[in-house]
């Protein structure tokens, strides 16, 4: 099975830019896709982005629609997500997590392996 590491989380300020990672280890991230949730506290968890094994496939939550950018390296086992453009709302702790079944949704029960969160905090 598949161990997941996120990184790159802090404190930022809207107009900033952050990339977070997602690390792979136990087995090659390109069996998976992956996708990022997040939760913000007293919310619910939320989905911000996926993508497919081979990216040919990706989705974004409305929220960051535009403003996130979801990539992977392969070569380098690790998926990326690059916020432009934060808000205070995008406050929370961010997950990566791993489908083996190359599912891209937003629903949280077809991921299989979970990270242990970055936390990222926006203020304005």
């Amino acid at each position: 099975q598949v161990q997941l590491v996120e990184s790159g989380g802090g404190l930022l300020q809207t107009g900033d830019s952050l990339r977070l990672s997602c690390a792979a280890s136990g087995r090659t991230l390109s069996h998976y896709a992956i996708g990022w949730v997040r939760l913000a506290p007293g919310k619910e968890r939320e989905f911000v982005a996926a993508t497919s094994v081979s990216e040919t496939g990706m989705m974004y939550g409305d929220p960051v629609k535009g403003r996130f950018t979801i990539s992977r390296d392969n070569a380098k086992n690790t998926v990326y997500l690059q916020m432009n453009s934060p808000r205070p709302e995008d406050t929370a702790v961010y997950y990566c997590a791993a489908s083996v079944t190359n599912y891209i949704g937003s629903r949280q029960s077809r991921y299989n392996y979970w990270g242990q969160g970055t936390q990222v905090t926006v203020s304005s």
